[in-house]
């Protein structure tokens, strides 16, 4: 598996988001220390997933960053990402990991120590765990779990745990103190004024 980079920038590709710029902005800083998960709306066409993703390998690809695509693991196969990511409603693991084959990075999202152990033995290469606090980025998602929950699903597997949900720079440390081994962010890059700044503010948290 490729080194995997400890700040994980979830792609925002709602109504009047630019999720190149924010992409750009965000690996002029963050470099190889950044993954970027394509993650597009459910009304897009496969078409626009494909066309999006093409476009932020190559991005990543002069960083030496790394690239995932959420759900759509066709896609990922298509364009030679390093792999892909899923969510509860998606494939199960152990089908994705077909899909994918040996190598290729599969990330799995977990909240308890049960299902999280179970996704690794089914060969999640990590996992997004959370929601970690209140997030308006997704809706209809269970109550947050804080850091008390990351310790508890780290303390329950041997790969590398993400942190997810309300992440901020000042929230970091607490979920770094819980064992994280990094964070996934939407908007507290995609939203900010200057998400290249944003992205050194987590990036200076991750590693401090």
């Amino acid at each position: 598996m490729p080194s995997l980079g400890r700040l994980h920038l979830i792609t925002d590709t709602r109504p009047g988001r630019d999720p190149l710029a924010v992409v750009r902005a965000a690996l002029t800083v963050a470099h190889a220390d950044l993954v970027v998960q394509v993650r597009v709306e459910d009304s897009a066409t496969d078409r626009e997933a494909y066309d999006l993703t093409r476009r932020v390998l190559a991005l990543c690809a002069s960083y030496g960053a790394t690239c995932l695509v959420n759900d759509r693991l066709h896609v990922a196969l298509a364009v030679g990402a390093a792999g892909g990511h899923v969510g509860a409603d998606d494939l199960p693991v152990a089908a994705a990991r077909r899909v994918l084959g040996p190598t290729g990075v599969l990330g799995a999202t977990a909240r308890a120590p049960g299902p999280a152990s179970e996704a690794v033995a089914a060969g999640a290469s990590y996992l997004g765990v959370g929601p970690c606090h209140t997030t308006s980025t997704k809706t209809g998602l269970p109550d947050p779990i804080g850091p008390a929950g990351v310790r508890a699903v780290v303390d329950a597997v041997g790969v590398p745990v993400i942190a997810i949900g309300g992440v901020t720079a000042a929230r970091v440390p607490a979920l770094r103190a819980a064992g994280a081994y990094g964070v996934a962010v939407v908007g507290a890059v995609s939203a900010a004024a200057d998400p290249a700044r944003a992205t050194a503010e987590l990036i200076e948290a991750l590693t401090c």
